[in-house]
């Protein structure tokens, strides 16, 4: 199994994000903030921004919200107010890890690149 391809799971049976292209980034914020419990959008922004210091416009909020409940990372709870509160799925949670999981290892390599050609990390 080649690693990126989303047609395919990975070993923890989650597909990660490698398919959201320009959006891994906005839906890495959103599943993050919806790890910690359910949300509607003005509350993901204001948390997201809190964590990460990233607003989200509304578009790139609500598209990439789309695209995360179309693949079944979120879902949607029923609700009487107007607001339409999300929560990560269990696959959702498993592509956060795994997604996460990859960028720690990009990470690590790239500070530990960084202390031993440049002294600092």
């Amino acid at each position: 199994m080649r690693k990126g391809n989303t047609s395919e799971p990975g070993e923890d049976g989650s597909r990660g994000l490698t398919g959201f292209g320009r959006y891994a980034g906005p839906a890495t914020l959103i599943l993050s903030s919806l790890a910690d419990g359910a949300k509607h959008g003005y509350a993901l922004t204001k948390d997201v921004e809190s964590f990460s210091g990233v607003r989200l416009s509304p578009g790139t909020l609500y598209e990439a919200l789309a695209r995360l409940e179309s693949q079944g990372l979120i879902e949607a709870l029923d609700t009487d107010d107007r607001r339409r509160p999300y929560q990560l799925t269990a696959a959702g949670a498993g592509a956060l890890k795994a997604h996460l999981d990859a960028q720690r290892r990009v990470a690590e390599v790239g500070l530990r690149r960084l202390a031993g050609n440049w002294g600092t990390a």
